[in-house]
């Protein structure tokens, strides 16, 4: 089991711009695991280390990037609850990896 609250400590030494990449860089590494149809396992556990990013980031992000930041995190949530249907799917895991990449994009305007 991973320990969270380590992450959390090392994760929070960043500067925001740097937290911004971290998470963008986890959103195109679920794009290319989505479009290869490799490491399900993977692509949760990034889906999950990215909601706790995140939940860590939003504080110190101004008002639009935490809203912004805010709205990535019900998507994830999204994805996490219907992982298996999407995974199955390769139309959903496609749509998910076009999703995937735009909000990487977003997040690093």
């Amino acid at each position: 089991m991973r320990n969270w609250e380590a992450t959390k400590q090392r994760y929070l030494r960043d500067e925001l711009p740097i937290r911004l990449g971290n998470i963008a860089s986890n959103l195109a590494k679920i794009k290319n695991l989505s479009q290869r149809a490799t490491a399900s396992n993977v692509a949760v556990s990034l889906i999950d280390e990215s909601k706790r990013f995140i939940e860590w980031t939003a504080n110190d992000a101004d008002i639009d990037m935490a809203g912004e930041l805010v709205e990535l995190q019900i998507q994830l949530a999204l994805w996490q609850l219907r992982w298996t249907k999407i995974w199955a799917d390769p139309a959903q895991r496609m749509e998910v990896a076009a999703q995937a990449q735009i909000w990487s994009d977003r997040i690093l305007e």
